[in-house]
């Protein structure tokens, strides 16, 4: 498969623009069998190379290149008028021997694709963004009663002092919490115990009546 060959109006050409600025309609190609044969082995030779055909546009490839007299190729073509500027619903694509594309067809296909791809850059580069604020931005996993509590000590320590009352009150919140632990902990040793008896029924001769729960009034 050959990049950047095809042919207008039956005569071989290689194609140097896909689209002309400001004028999309239009391509600039090069009619491969009127070029000198000096011009015509050293661009054959770019085109073939793995940076010609990697080339987005192969004008790009032949502006690196200097011909065996030592000028430019692209400017040498422009120079001598071997350069032409034709429609491109007028020039066929022809990658290999059995298959062709109208270049108008190709360009809308390859414009499409270059938005996409455009578009999932921007959408990576946002995530990105994304990415590095969540990474710096701090999360508060504190419960309600810890950040109450972590307020009070806060505003207190702006006055210089604790006071009795805030010390009571951040002690009143730590046995909540403590509370709320030690029942959530009897709760699983009651299941784990349920969970052996039903494995071993033996066992549940030696499994002792959960203890009635006593409210605790603080």
């Amino acid at each position: 498969m050959l990049k950047h060959v095809g042919n207008h109006n039956g005569k071989k050409v290689i194609l140097l623009f896909r689209e002309v600025p400001n004028e999309e309609h239009m391509c600039l190609v090069a009619y491969s069998d009127l070029l000198p044969r000096m011009y015509h082995d050293e661009i054959m030779r770019v085109l073939e190379s793995a940076a010609g055909q990697q080339a987005q546009s192969f004008s790009d490839a032949l502006f690196r290149t200097t011909l065996p007299d030592g000028m430019n190729c692209l400017q040498a073509l422009h120079k001598n008028n071997f350069i032409k500027k034709v429609p491109t619903n007028q020039v066929k694509i022809t990658p290999t021997p059995t298959s062709s594309v109208m270049l108008d067809e190709l360009n809308g296909i390859l414009n499409e694709m270059a938005k996409g791809e455009e578009a999932v850059k921007k959408l990576n580069e946002l995530d990105s963004q994304i990415q590095k604020y969540g990474k710096n931005k701090k999360v508060d996993n504190r419960s309600p009663a810890q950040k109450k509590a972590a307020a009070a000590t806060t505003a207190a320590l702006t006055d210089g002092v604790l006071s009795d009352s805030d010390l009571a009150r951040q002690r009143m919140d730590q046995a909540e919490r403590m509370r709320a632990d030690a029942n959530r902990l009897l709760q699983e040793a009651e299941q784990l115990v349920k969970e052996a008896a039903d494995l071993d029924p033996t066992l549940k001769q030696n499994v002792k009546p959960a203890a009635k729960k006593k409210t605790v009034k603080v």
